[in-house]
């Protein structure tokens, strides 16, 4: 009885397919990226992994997110277990996904610091829950401090930013996927 998938997630062609449905090069994607074409190159041939940083940097530049592109990696499937890996503590910051492939929900793990002054976004609703660790989250003008077992709702729209205040921290979020649309419970006549 094995796991569904046993490979690791490969967003390289996730990339290639999102930049083409654009009609843009990799030169143009390393300009929004400041990133380098050989890089670019890699990570859409799968010579490279790209960094959490690298991969928000990508997704950016295909107007998208790194959730998106990360479920985008993946065919959907009924039934999928995501094994925890190696219990090493972290050497750089991680984002790994929890749902694999294109479904109605993400679920992202999030792991050690984060690039605090990226301001996010989601068109639909989250759930950001302290696995571990301890989090500051920034949303509409008020600091949240949140400790492990925690968790913060955000509507669909709300601006944000978050940082770990701990090393080691382990940051859950689960939302709505961004293709979905959420519908709002429309005004009564």
């Amino acid at each position: 009885m094995g796991d569904h998938k046993e490979q690791p997630l490969r967003v390289g062609a996730a990339v290639r397919r999102r930049r083409r449905a654009l009609d843009l090069t990799l030169a143009v994607v390393a300009e929004r990226s400041g990133l380098s074409v050989p890089f670019l190159s890699q990570i859409e041939n799968e010579r490279a992994r790209p960094s959490q940083s690298s991969l928000e940097k990508v997704a950016d530049a295909l107007r998208t997110t790194a959730v998106e592109l990360l479920a985008a990696a993946d065919p959907a499937c009924s039934v999928d277990v995501v094994r925890a890996g190696g219990a090493e503590p972290w050497a750089e910051p991680q984002v790994r996904s929890l749902v694999r492939g294109h479904h109605q929900m993400h679920a992202s793990e999030f792991t050690g610091d984060h690039d605090a002054g990226r301001e996010l976004q989601f068109r639909n609703d989250q759930l950001m829950y302290v696995a571990d660790g301890a989090v500051e989250i920034e949303a509409e003008g008020r600091a949240y401090r949140l400790g492990r077992g925690d968790t913060l709702y955000l509507t669909g729209g709300v601006r944000h930013r978050w940082r770990a205040t701990v090393p080691e921290t382990r940051l859950l979020v689960v939302a709505v996927a961004e293709h979905i649309e959420a519908l709002r419970d429309k005004p009564r006549r």
